[in-house]
């Protein structure tokens, strides 16, 4: 295994290809398949379900995210029960998701073997997403559990359980892209200097901030055109 590589293609033939046991943390943003409250809704293109009406910027779409709620599930387990099998005894793994997908995210982590330990929270901040007579939908929640039993000394400190970090324009890459410090904060749970899984990089910024703090790292994305954004910014690390 060629350790400090983003691969680009489908995330099924990349995990099958890594050997047993060989990666010390699966930190990953998964296609949602969500944007909606109804079928006809999920199918849209991911720049209208994700980007607000009165951003500026235009984003690439990526692929991957119109599964109906079933076979979201069935894929969910396929490629997290690869992802078993990859990750060492006790290893941690983070999942992001979003409200509607947390029930769905949270089963597909048990029956792909992992223990659920609990659900972190980004929280966004207040700017983003205000809708008059609504909450703020300002929050999406991390999914996280282990492979096994997961020993309290792994050199590891204590880690926070809300992280308030915003997004901002110079750090956003991709429409649903998470920012680089709170990718540095999440990568953590990780043992140090270990290296960490990313099957669906999109822009790189899980990859970014393990490279930033010593973290091996390799990865997958399926877009051309995200791939060689994250190829760049993975190149720009330490310039």
């Amino acid at each position: 295994m060629k350790v400090n590589k983003l691969y680009q293609g489908d995330c099924l033939p990349f995990l099958e290809s890594l050997p047993d046991e060989s990666v010390d943390a699966l930190i990953t943003d998964p296609p949602y398949a969500s944007g909606g409250l109804h079928i006809g809704a999920r199918q849209n293109n991911t720049t209208s379900k994700y980007v607000q009406s009165n951003s500026q910027r235009g984003f690439y779409d990526f692929a991957g995210d119109h599964r109906d709620q079933r076979s979201h599930l069935r894929w969910s387990i396929l490629w997290l029960s690869e992802c078993w099998r990859i990750l060492k005894p006790g290893a941690p793994i983070c999942l992001f998701s979003d409200w509607r997908q947390l029930p769905t995210t949270t089963d597909a982590l048990q029956a792909a073997g992992f223990s659920w330990r609990g659900i972190a929270v980004w929280d966004k901040t207040e700017g983003t997403r205000p809708v008059m007579g609504r909450f703020r939908a300002q929050c999406e929640y991390i999914v996280w559990g282990s492979k096994g039993n997961m020993p309290l000394d792994r050199g590891v400190g204590v880690l926070p359980g809300v992280i308030r970090q915003v997004v901002k324009s110079a750090d956003k890459h991709h429409i649903t892209g998470k920012p680089t410090e709170l990718m540095r904060q999440i990568n953590r749970i990780c043992v140090p200097s270990g290296i960490i899984l990313d099957p669906f990089a999109g822009s790189g910024s899980t990859l970014v901030a393990a490279a930033m703090d010593g973290y091996g790292w390799i990865g997958c994305e399926l877009s051309e055109h995200y791939h060689q954004v994250a190829t760049n910014r993975l190149n720009g690390v330490g310039e």
